[in-house]
């Protein structure tokens, strides 16, 4: 499952720009954001010069871009925005609005670009610090994102979208119990119309228990979030991980096709293809396995890719070390994020380039997070060095976090060690 775009979490409901309708039984079917659309089209159809109706309903476009993950929605907010600043150019809003859909659309070093501009105009826009830090974080530039956080709980101490941004930061910095606290108090003060948004908290926070190994308290808060929002990919795919832990890979594999049906996107697919291999379908994860690299070279230059996994592709399954650097180094040229930064000393250590990936596995651990993925790969890269003390150190740490990816470690630990953990 992909890692979702924190900094995406949680615009709320701090614009107030639609007006309040009477809920029919058509209308609340719709999930929030298809509300926020329907209500923003009946603002456009009474007054189709109002430029804020025309925010709105990109605002709620974008929305419906992260219920759903269906990125033609980001090209009707781009021509809906079109629209207001052709009423009001440069209107404040509708700049803001833009932001938010660069950072959509993973264009974050533009998105940064123009998040410093809005700064400029309006210093005590809280959102715009949101923006600035969502930027900063995706691009790897941490105490810049720590610092725009900060600013925003000075402007308005306690407000969701600054809490939201300090509790992904914390997961980062490696307080992953001091993110589940500021998650929780995010939820608790979260509106229950706001299902969606619900989905989403309820998601990240089952997501950070799995991190833990807190398996009954992960699947409990996964299902809670399903129940609000049936079907919600986010939740499908860190349930499946969920299975992926507890053995039950048969049904990991149900919980993954759902999910790819419901957001046919590549990585998607990669996270299918390996649950059928842990689970001794071969052939049917050699076959999905290809589907995914086609569909993944696709967007190989585009913002929005999946090039972490087809790094990962290429360096674990499909033993091609050469194209495994080549996409590591498209992706770390644009941005430095541990992440990225984690599939380029990968890539690098299987072209035997170990003392480079050393340097920059490291780089990334250096801020504190615990993940087992990147400890694992620090350990065999150290492994690779001859540095057993710092293989045997990675490697525990990885093993101690008991998540998806921490078997692996066991097994190599107990094979340096004699051990079984």
């Amino acid at each position: 499952m992909t890692r979702p775009l924190n900094s995406m979490a949680v615009l709320l409901a701090t614009t107030t720009l639609l007006a309040q309708t009477n809920s029919s039984l058509s209308e609340a079917r719709l999930s929030p954001a298809e509300r926020s659309i329907a209500q923003a089209s009946q603002l456009i159809d009474k007054s189709p010069k109002n430029y804020s109706a025309y925010n709105a309903l990109a605002l709620g476009q974008l929305r419906r871009a992260r219920e759903t993950s269906d990125m033609s929605f980001y090209v009707q907010a781009d021509e809906t925005l079109k629209k207001s600043f052709a009423i009001s150019p440069g209107n404040f809003d509708g700049e803001r609005i833009r932001v938010w859909l660069l950072l959509g659309r993973h264009e974050f070093t533009t998105a940064l670009e123009e998040a410093h501009k809005l700064n400029k105009r309006l210093p005590d826009d809280v959102l715009v610090y949101g923006f600035l830090s969502d930027a900063n974080a995706e691009l790897g530039n941490y105490e810049d994102a720590e610092k725009a956080t900060q600013l925003m709980l000075n402007l308005r101490p306690g407000n969701l979208p600054a809490l939201t941004r300090a509790a992904y930061l914390r997961e980062l910095f490696g307080d992953v119990d001091g993110s589940l606290e500021l998650m929780q108090m995010v939820l608790e003060a979260t509106p229950p119309a706001e299902s969606a948004d619900q989905a989403w908290i309820l998601s990240q926070i089952g997501r950070l228990q799995l991190s833990e190994g807190k398996l009954v308290e992960s699947e409990k808060s996964l299902q809670s979030a399903l129940s609000l929002f049936p079907n919600y990919y986010y939740a499908l795919g860190h349930l499946a991980q969920v299975r992926i832990v507890q053995r039950k890979y048969n049904e990991a594999i149900s919980l993954l096709e759902q999910c790819y049906q419901a957001v046919p996107r590549p990585e998607n697919l990669y996270d299918l293809a390996m649950a059928l291999e842990r689970a001794g379908k071969s052939i049917d994860s050699q076959n999905v396995y290809a589907e995914f690299e086609s569909k993944s070279l696709l967007e190989i230059d585009r913002s929005y890719n999946s090039n972490q996994q087809l790094t990962f592709y290429y360096a674990d399954h499909a033993m091609q070390p050469a194209k495994a650097l080549d996409v590591a180094q498209r992706e770390f040229a644009r941005r430095h994020d541990v992440y990225t930064r984690d599939a380029y000393a990968w890539a690098l250590h299987v072209n035997g380039r170990n003392q480079e990936a050393r340097k920059q596995i490291e780089t990334a651990l250096a801020i504190g997070i615990r993940d087992a993925n990147l400890f694992r790969h620090a350990g065999e890269i150290a492994l690779t060095l001859g540095d057993r003390l710092s293989a045997e150190h990675y490697l525990s740490q990885a093993s101690e976090l008991k998540g998806p990816d921490s078997e692996q470690a066991r097994i190599l630990l107990a094979s340096l060690t004699g051990k079984a953990r």
